[in-house]
């Protein structure tokens, strides 16, 4: 795929994982959608560095917990769809939360928000991106190692990367021939605010390379993937080989 003169949303864009990604679409010259739910000043940031690479950014805000916004967010991107030549030739759905949520203290709600956002939200992005796209488009869903290989204290975590996972498949399945879907499942890449030395030390003993990713990397593989037109239903780890062990 060439990405010159194509839209690319991304969900989760203000910052972190989807900043790094929204940032290197637009260098391999997409347009980008930012969108963002609560961290507007994060995004409007995010915004203006696209621009300052000389593409064009838009901002799209929605809880993508709740599907009525995701239906308004929609009609919003056909809106502006309809005013632009431009097509919708990208979905990167990485807008997640992720809560410690152990076994003995899970709630049904902190299960139906990992679901919510992580895997519902993901799903119906992709269906109504699907109705504004065209052949050779494509789709990138952000999973986690932990979907395949489940760590003890995320059982919803772990779910809602699996349902996404299995997500991933069942539309590659579905929007082929035209449209393409796979997935990039990271591993270490940004610690958590809490997380002690002691337990980083942890994780990198794990991890063949015995360092973390960064955010580039991630943003490499999604760009990898969108411009292979021979890829599709696949995950690609970015987990330094913590998958090995």
């Amino acid at each position: 795929m060439i990405l010159n003169g194509k839209f690319a949303l991304v969900t989760g864009a203000a910052k972190r994982l989807g900043r790094s990604i929204a940032l290197s679409l637009a260098r391999s010259g997409a347009d980008v959608i930012v969108h963002y739910n609560r961290s507007e000043n994060e995004a409007r940031e995010t915004a203006e560095m696209i621009e300052q690479i000389g593409r064009r950014a838009e901002l799209l805000c929605a809880d993508l917990a709740q599907p009525e916004q995701i239906d308004a967010m929609f009609a919003r991107l056909a809106a502006l769809l309809a005013d632009t030549p431009q097509q919708l030739g990208i979905l990167v759905n990485n807008a997640s939360v992720y809560h410690r949520t152990p076994l003995a203290d899970l709630t049904a709600d902190q299960w139906d928000r990992e679901m919510n956002v992580n895997a519902r939200g993901p799903a119906l992005c992709m269906r109504y991106a699907a109705e504004l796209m065209q052949p050779g488009a494509v789709i990138v869903n952000i999973t986690d190692i932990s979907a395949e290989d489940p760590r003890a204290g995320l059982p919803a975590y772990c779910a809602s990367k699996a349902a996404l996972l299995a997500v991933t498949k069942s539309a590659a399945k579905a929007l082929a021939p035209g449209i393409r879907v796979n997935a990039v499942a990271p591993g270490a890449i940004l610690w958590e605010d809490d997380i002690s030395d002691q337990q980083k030390q942890l994780v990198l003993d794990q991890i063949p390379m015995k360092r973390t990713g960064r955010p580039e990397d991630i943003a490499a593989a999604v760009i990898f993937l969108c411009r292979n037109e021979y890829i599709t239903a696949q995950t690609i780890r970015v987990d330094g080989g913590w998958c090995l062990r």
